[in-house]
């Protein structure tokens, strides 16, 4: 069933061939969401429809690459999930392991009820949270790592990932071409750590590692 249902994709062996630690049974389950994905698609356009044909790569095998960066956690949470991406393919590459557990926040009700039924089929532990991002975060309980992609630019993903995040947190952030100029315009409200790295699937974008977040204090 894994051939048949990844022999649609042109690129599905490249993309997860970068990822050597990645096991029959996670691809299996990698499988079965694309699969849901696409079935789900047809209805409610949960993805750029230019994208399907290179989904394991523009999508999967990005997401996944935050686990090379990500310390070792308890709770991630992850902001914006939309269609699965990063939380969800996170969530299912780690759903062996019992004492890690996701959160995945994302207000759009539909693409919250494929989520829902995504981490069904493909067995991820993962809680989803139907609410926009600020309103659920006063109740949220704060997590190890915080992450999102193609939500906001970085200032905004900062103020709204800050509640969410415990003190000694990480966020891990895929961005594209322009991250240098949103690090500076971020900088101006907010002191920080970052190691930005290449991302493994776009020649352009980068994985911002953010640590010691703080706010700056207004200048009297």
């Amino acid at each position: 069933m894994l051939l048949d249902v990844m022999s649609h994709d042109a690129d599905d062996k490249a993309a997860l061939d970068r990822f050597g630690d990645v096991t029959a049974e996670t691809k299996e389950a990698l499988a079965c969401f694309v699969a849901l994905l696409r079935k789900w698609q047809g209805t409610h356009n949960l993805v750029a429809r230019s994208t399907l044909d290179h989904v394991w790569t523009r999508h999967v095998a990005d997401s996944l690459q935050l686990l090379k960066h990500a310390p070792d956690f308890r709770h991630w949470i992850d902001l914006g999930t939309g269609a699965g991406f990063p939380g969800l393919v996170v969530a299912i590459a780690c759903r062996d392991e019992p004492n890690r557990r996701f959160t995945l926040v994302e207000a759009n009700s539909k693409k919250a009820a494929f989520l829902r039924a995504a981490a069904r089929e493909s067995g991820a532990r993962v809680s989803v949270v139907a609410q926009r991002i600020e309103e659920h975060a006063p109740m949220a309980e704060p997590g190890d790592i915080v992450s999102a992609r193609a939500l906001a630019p970085l200032p905004e993903l900062l103020r709204l990932g800050a509640p969410y995040l415990t003190a000694d947190g990480v966020m891990l952030f895929l961005k594209g071409q322009d991250f240098v100029q949103e690090l500076g315009r971020a900088s101006k409200s907010w002191d920080f750590d970052v190691l930005d790295s290449a991302s493994v699937t776009d020649p352009g974008g980068r994985v911002l590692t953010i640590r010691n977040l703080r706010a700056k204090r207004p200048q009297q």
